[in-house]
């Protein structure tokens, strides 16, 4: 965060092409949270559909479907 959102999401979305963190749903939460930050609404949307996708506990799949919910 220290050098912005834009700078974050790089390393992240570096950390996915390469295989690494995929199936840890909160790498696809901070990638969302980055993306809503960044105004990538659609990238956002998919990102927190993802680590739904991976979460099985349930508060946090209710935090993720409260984010998800603001972006309609």
């Amino acid at each position: 965060m220290r050098d912005g959102p834009a700078a974050g999401l790089a390393l992240v979305d570096d950390l996915l092409a390469r295989g690494e963190l995929e199936s840890y749903h909160l790498v696809h939460s901070v990638r969302a949270d980055l993306c809503r930050r960044l105004g990538k609404v659609e990238d956002a949307r998919s990102a927190y559909r993802q680590a739904l996708a991976q979460t099985r506990l349930e508060p946090e799949r209710r935090f993720l479907e409260r984010r998800l919910d603001e972006l309609a």
